[in-house]
């Protein structure tokens, strides 16, 4: 028999369950928070909890919030078990599960009850998880989108804003009209200088509207920046089933998620924060050079085992990382072209932390596909890739792995394994992408053409020659073959 998750259900869970180890009556709540999906439960809630258990800052509970049909459906499923729900560790030694408890409300899906709850004197901070989509940025500019029809549409209408930033920037009039000092804006997004993303997003949906406003908030609102990670897969039925058959909880919104968790802040809290740091939250000066670090070992990382392990017919990036030609590859490209472009970090060893990756890619708990791993190739590579060619061109560094990654993209773009077995190319330029690959194969620079990816990489000589050289290389001997040659090569 299983447990339904509930408040009263905490004195008695299934054993192997940790509960949240303090009375939730106790805690009162100091952070509102958009978009409690499995990212956010897993990760910021987490740290709470975990501080809240320790005895320290219990007021600094969350209230959840949203603005779309699926953060009514979340709250639905959260209201009725108390706000409670389980996250489960996908740790390889053993699966670990904790019922997590710093999630205290969840205001109705309604403008006016964000706003209210926000304006309170008791939220000291306003973070955010919504994705790179849900910060109106423009795509050509990289400002904000102004004109988007969310945007526009709160602009033009006589009631309460739907988008969040509008209705952040509704909150902090309030709380400016009352004498009352603004809240921090906090970003828990995967997106670089998040905080940053974050204050174009409020300060240009307040010039839009109330240009006064938008001056006071961007000289009194702070906007921290942050880096955040911890892979979490999907919640499906199969996820419900486990934790309901293995663990014996019946939870209507359980979370599965690798057991490493990293988050880097700039200490910037003008109205307070809670101690983080205690349970391993590290505060520093500027994230930039973790973001950085993040973008060019894991984000880079991913995209190395990507496109060979599709072309070699791995399915799992677990699979992948057991394959000693993928995991000597993935240690030697960025362990000597990645790694060398990196500004030093005090107390930081890269090589350590590419370590902690490979053996993060190999967790196969997590089930990471290589499929999901080789999505939207076309953005991916000029984030994770490209700028380390650049950076590598500039100063002289090797750039032959790094080609060699490029090339192994172009030869998965025209569609097929090494077998002959189609691959579907998830990429809103996979049309241009399998032609331009095609015609690759009798002229290796048709790939690099693709303007509105590469720029100008297309006339670095030394990048371009070693493309075209990986490339044939591939075609003549394969790719496990031209793995091995870079890892060991010949003399």
């Amino acid at each position: 028999m299983s447990v339904k998750l509930s408040s009263a259900a905490l004195g008695h869970l299934p054993e192997g369950v940790a509960g949240p180890g303090y009375d939730r009556a106790d805690l009162s709540p100091g952070i509102v928070h958009y978009g409690v999906g499995n990212f956010h439960r897993a990760h910021q809630a987490t740290y709470l909890d975990r501080l809240f258990a320790s005895g320290k800052d219990r007021d600094w509970a969350i209230v959840g919030a949203g603005v779309r049909p699926g953060d009514a459906a979340m709250r639905d499923r959260l209201a009725t078990q108390d706000w409670l729900y389980t996250v489960v560790d996908l740790d390889p030694q053993g699966l670990s599960a904790r019922v997590v408890g710093s999630m205290t409300d969840f205001c109705p899906v309604d403008p006016e009850a964000n706003i209210e709850r926000m304006a309170a004197p008791e939220t000291r901070i306003v973070s955010l998880t919504v994705t790179e989509g849900g910060y109106y940025i423009d795509a050509e500019t990289g400002g904000f989108d102004g004109d988007h029809p969310d945007v526009q549409a709160d602009l033009e209408s006589l009631r309460p804003p739907r988008t969040v930033f509008g209705q952040i920037c509704a909150a902090l009039k309030r709380r400016f009209d009352a004498g009352v000092p603004p809240f921090t804006v906090m970003s828990c997004d995967n997106i670089p200088e998040n905080g940053q993303a974050t204050k174009r997003a409020v300060v240009g949906f307040a010039r839009l509207s109330d240009p006064e406003l938008a001056d006071r908030i961007e000289l009194e609102v702070a906007f921290p920046n942050g880096m955040v990670d911890c892979i979490t897969p999907a919640t499906s039925e199969r996820e419900l089933k486990m934790v309901r058959d293995r663990f014996g909880i019946e939870d209507a919104a359980p979370v599965v998620c690798e057991p490493f968790r990293q988050w880097v802040l700039e200490d910037r809290f003008p109205a307070g924060r809670p101690r983080l740091e205690d349970v391993g939250v590290e505060f520093v000066d500027d994230v930039l050079p973790y973001e950085l670090m993040k973008l060019r070992i894991l984000n880079a990382g991913h995209a190395a085992i990507a496109y060979p392990s599709a072309l070699l017919g791995h399915t799992l990036a677990s699979d992948a990382m057991n394959d000693p030609d993928m995991a000597a590859w993935l240690e030697a490209v960025i362990g000597r072209e990645a790694i060398p472009t990196l500004p030093k970090i005090p107390g930081v060893d890269f090589r350590q932390y590419l370590a902690t990756c490979a053996e993060r890619f190999g967790n196969a708990e997590v089930g990471d596909t290589i499929a999901r791993l080789c999505l939207d190739g076309s953005n991916r590579q000029p984030k994770f890739i490209l700028p380390t060619v650049r950076d590598a061109l500039r100063d002289g560094g090797p750039v032959e792995g790094l080609a060699l990654e490029v090339a192994l993209w172009c030869r998965y773009c025209r569609g097929e394994d090494e077998e002959g077995r189609p691959i579907r190319i998830e990429d809103e330029r996979a049309l241009r992408l399998k032609k331009a690959a095609e015609e690759a194969r009798e002229d290796p620079l048709a790939f690099l053409r693709i303007g509105d990816v590469f720029g100008d990489l297309v006339h670095e000589d030394r990048f371009r020659d070693a493309f075209a050289a990986a490339l044939r290389r591939l075609y003549d001997t394969g790719v496990r073959a031209e793995l091995r040659s870079y890892v060991a090569p010949s003399g």
